[in-house]
């Protein structure tokens, strides 16, 4: 019986024969209404592949829900030696489906051999805090994993890579992963908040009665943790603001806020398992807006390197609302902020710099 690593070899070996021009940088999916390359695949790697994260995400990528339904994908999922046997079964299933737009799969446990020629890193891989663990220990083992990635991204991935941290603490997982690929551009890091946007809009839908798809300009400020501020000031419901729409500010600074900081430990509650299904939804919402298009939104929630905007320290990864234009964030600039949203803003700021000097104090 061929082992793992064989497979993957004989997997490349085919890649390589029928992708002559994998060293070229592809050109994404409909990029503001204009099309590109659709028929080569986009190699799209998933770390910590045999997760439930990554379980979820992979059939959604295979299926088009990340990249659009015209575009192929080539799977390249990453995985620690002792779930090698999980995402051998990974693997197998994703064959079983048939997807129509998947192209292949390399599943591996060598990092080098996963991020090779990848146009998109999903980093859902990381150790997660144990009973009894200090949070000081956790920041240690992850600041070890995400330099290490770091490496092999910096050295393998094509330079136009995408990347999008997942695994928690992942705003600094992301500045850890900036630190040491120095190489990669500071716009092609960003950690994921847009779990936090989504539970946002799905939060006043309901309250409202309304699509999800009529929620607009909602904001996650800062950290992915319990201390975001989940920022409603400048979104509407059907063109009318939310606070307006809503009819209670009471609810809005108080139960819709905690709402959102707390809805991963209450699914947790309610699952005995994390929220897989919605984050790795998110996490197609993500990068399809960063990469093929906005779809008409007016901002999306990205976490990315502050270049002190708000008076948000440079270099740090924050969560800020952004505009994407042919594959490239900006952030959006010049928003009224009053008061009650400056403290609030300033205080996931300050945990986000207790973070960054924890992960740094590990090195």
């Amino acid at each position: 019986r061929p082992s793992l690593r064989e497979k993957v070899c004989a997997v490349q070996g085919s890649e390589q024969q029928r992708d002559p021009g994998d060293q070229k940088s592809v050109k994404i999916g409909n990029q503001n209404g204009k099309q590109f390359n659709r028929m080569e695949p986009v190699k799209v790697l998933i770390t910590g592949a045999a997760g439930q994260i990554g379980y979820a995400l992979a059939p959604m990528v295979a299926r088009g829900l990340m990249l659009g339904p015209n575009q192929p994908v080539i799977l390249h999922l990453l995985e620690i030696p002792p779930a090698a046997t999980a995402l051998e079964g990974v693997a197998m299933e994703l064959t079983d489906a048939a997807f129509p737009l998947l192209r292949g799969v390399v599943a591996t446990t060598d990092p080098e051999v996963a991020c090779k020629d990848v146009d998109i890193a999903c980093m859902l891989g990381g150790f997660p805090r144990k009973a009894g663990m200090e949070r000081k220990d956790v920041m240690s083992k992850n600041v070890a994993i995400y330099k290490a990635i770091a490496t092999s991204l910096e050295a393998h991935a094509k330079a136009s890579v995408k990347c999008v941290v997942v695994a928690n603490p992942a705003n600094t997982n992301a500045y850890i992963l900036k630190k040491y690929a120095p190489k990669m551009s500071i716009k092609s890091i960003s950690a994921l908040t847009r779990l936090d946007h989504n539970r946002m809009v799905g939060q006043i839908a309901e309250k409202c009665g309304a699509p999800n798809t009529d929620v607009d300009g909602v904001i996650v400020w800062g950290n992915h943790s319990s201390t975001q501020y989940p920022d409603v000031n400048h979104g509407t419901v059907a063109g009318k603001s939310i606070r307006e729409a809503v009819n209670d500010d009471e609810y809005l600074n108080g139960e819709f806020v905690t709402t959102v900081q707390k809805r991963g430990a209450a699914i947790i509650a309610a699952r005995k398992l994390s929220s897989a299904l919605s984050a790795a939804s998110s996490v197609c919402d993500h990068i399809r807006n960063w990469v093929v298009s906005m779809e008409g939104k007016k901002y999306v929630s990205m976490a990315v390197a502050s270049d002190g905007s708000y008076g948000i320290t440079e270099g740090i990864v924050y969560s800020f609302p952004c505009v994407c234009k042919n594959g490239e964030w900006e952030i959006v600039k010049g928003l009224e902020i009053d008061d009650r949203s400056k403290q609030l803003m300033e205080a996931t700021h300050k945990e986000l710099l207790e973070e960054k000097e924890m992960a740094l104090a590990c090195l």
